[in-house]
């Protein structure tokens, strides 16, 4: 696995709970401050689909 770059939105200022995403060679990985050694990876057409789901409430009542 590579070396991400990891980046957090600057909304998070200081605070601990934060996820943070990274980009590398067609992956996109997200992973949460508070435990980094947890690691999920994507692509950024999934990403960008749930992104867009999400904000269309396609996914609001998840069973």
């Amino acid at each position: 696995m590579s070396t991400y770059q990891w980046r957090k939105s600057s909304y998070s200022a200081d605070a601990g709970n934060c996820v943070n995403v990274a980009a590398d060679s067609g992956v996109i990985a997200i992973r949460e401050s508070d435990d980094p050694d947890v690691v999920l990876t994507t692509t950024p057409a999934a990403l960008r689909s749930f992104i867009r789901g999400t904000k269309a409430g396609r996914i609001d009542h998840v069973k």
